[in-house]
């Protein structure tokens, strides 16, 4: 008994010097190689690194470059949000993803016991009252992806020009679009429509295709050859089913040659660019939306009905008051 005991004695003290030891640089380092055997896109690592290195900086300039883990309060973090909202001015939506990447951070070092707790537990976010709609590709961007997909080498470009059209007409997520076999597609001459089998929730449902969607996926189901029902319907180039993380990657790449800089395009940019498109060109039909896109409330797809920046400027420029040059 007594042999356990100083055992454990041992393990606990040698617990103490570690997390003694540990400076805030050294906890990040060892954060970042755990989110890197995830499956995790870049642009979501460099998020993290960029948000976490930000924090980083700014402790080391207060304390000194050698600031240990455990020196770290609830009352720093405190100080570093009032310090991310009035001195840098940074958006809400900003702050509040930054402490989002601070809770993730303590909470692992508190599973790992780099700290003695989670100092984030009692740091709230910035509340925000969203009024704008979601930003959407306008028709030319959408025609430089489509043409950058087009000329995608190493023979993916109709499976790339396919995977933009079908997103962008049909509205799916990421994740629904990663796990479509091809049983799920029908095509037919003058119709089609694409099975989600497992959407956010667990619920099926059907999205009818349009004339151009059926034309990219029946000219790119065509150079693969003969499928099984069960055959991913998006593969890599090595002939496995896509990952999420991929598709990401894809987008990413074709956003940056079509030479897009006005918001960052993701996969959920196609989701948007659909759901505001059907809504200009459907005004009212929130219900039939909300099945479209695979939403449980209405109060969900209501964002899309809301006003965008470029709205409300148009608006304004209209204003009667507005004569003074």
């Amino acid at each position: 008994m007594y042999c356990t005991q100083q055992n454990t004695t041992l393990i606990e003290g040698s617990t103490l010097r570690k997390i003694q030891r540990l400076t805030l640089s050294d906890g990040v380092q060892e954060f970042f190689k755990k989110l890197k055997r995830q499956d995790l896109s870049p642009t979501t690592l460099r998020g993290y690194q960029n948000d976490l290195d930000l924090f980083r900086r700014w402790a080391e300039e207060l304390n000194g470059p050698k600031i240990k883990l455990n020196q770290l309060s609830e009352i720093d973090l405190m100080a570093y949000r009032n310090y991310m909202m009035t001195t840098k001015r940074f958006k809400a939506a900003t702050v509040n993803r930054r402490l989002e990447a601070l809770r993730k951070f303590f909470r692992w070092t508190a599973r790992e016991r780099l700290t003695k707790n989670d100092i984030t537990h009692e740091i709230k976010s910035v509340k925000t009252v969203r009024n704008r709609s979601p930003q959407g590709l306008t028709e030319g961007e959408v025609h430089g992806i489509l043409r950058a997909a087009g000329e995608s080498k190493h023979g993916l470009a109709k499976r790339n020009y396919a995977l933009v059209q079908l997103m962008v007409q049909a509205g799916l997520r990421v994740g629904e679009t990663a796990k479509l076999c091809t049983v799920d597609v029908i095509i037919q001459s003058r119709s089609g429509i694409v099975r989600v089998q497992e959407g956010k929730g667990q619920k099926q449902r059907e999205i009818p295709l349009n004339a151009t969607a059926r034309r990219a996926l029946k000219a790119y189901l065509e150079t693969r050859g003969r499928l099984q029902k069960n055959d991913p319907l998006f593969c890599s180039s090595r002939g496995d089913s896509i990952s999420v993380r991929s598709i990401q990657s894809v987008i990413s790449s074709l956003a940056r040659r079509a030479k897009i800089k006005r918001l960052e395009v993701s996969p959920h940019s196609f989701r948007h660019t659909f759901a505001l498109g059907y809504l200009k060109q459907n005004p009212g039909k929130l219900v039939e939306l909300a099945s479209l896109l695979g939403h449980e409330s209405l109060d969900t797809t209501s964002i899309y009905t809301r006003p965008s920046v470029e709205d409300l400027a148009e608006d304004l420029e209209k204003s009667k008051l507005n004569v003074y040059g």
